[in-house]
């Protein structure tokens, strides 16, 4: 009976062990992934801020400027496809081209002195610059916690063992090539 009992401690022995160093592995790769998760949520969160803030300055817009439908459909198809985007590279190309038709219609605002000085235009002007603000820095803690995730899904052991658990790298946020250089937006400097 002794004899039986010594290998089978032995077995139960390691599973123990093995136990001990598997599940806190997995563990940290959890976290890991709900920290991605979280922080892609904020992303989510304040590009749908914008997006609640765009009908708003386009109807704003429409009243002083009626005749610039073509800017304000690039807009609306734009917030469409924002909206209807899926991971974190559609997104991002939604997102540069609803920046792009932003970036135009400031641009087009320039003609119109009255509407850039109408108290509901700067209110939404001001509360869309928060929320660029606050998008970037969203943007910024998710790529983040993303480098952090695909680190930990990459180094050994984790390489070995993520595969297993079944965790993946995750996709950055990225911007569009020539995103880099911002568009120029002059709201004149002869005093209107």
């Amino acid at each position: 009976m002794k004899k039986m009992l010594i290998p089978v401690i032995i077995i139960i022995g390691f599973f123990v062990i093995l136990a001990a160093l598997l599940i806190p592995s997995y563990n940290g790769f959890v976290d890991s992934n709900e920290n991605v998760n979280q922080s892609y949520a904020q992303v989510e969160t304040q590009l749908q801020r914008r997006v609640d803030l765009i009908p708003n300055l386009v109807e704003t817009v429409k009243g002083f400027a009626d005749q610039e439908r073509e800017i304000l459909t690039e807009i609306a198809d734009a917030r469409a496809r924002l909206a209807g985007a899926d991971s974190p590279n559609e997104q991002a190309e939604a997102d540069s081209e609803l920046a792009g038709a932003l970036s135009r219609l400031l641009v087009i605002v320039e003609n119109y002195p009255d509407l850039k000085s109408d108290a509901n235009f700067r209110q939404l002007m001001d509360e869309l610059a928060g929320t660029e603000n606050r998008l970037s820095v969203a943007r910024q803690d998710y790529n983040e916690s993303v480098s952090q995730h695909n680190r930990k899904v990459n180094r050994m052991p984790g390489a070995l063992l993520a595969g297993v658990f079944g965790f993946d790298e995750r996709e950055y946020f990225e911007a569009e090539d020539g995103a880099e250089e911002a568009p120029e937006v002059d709201f004149g400097s002869d005093g209107e």
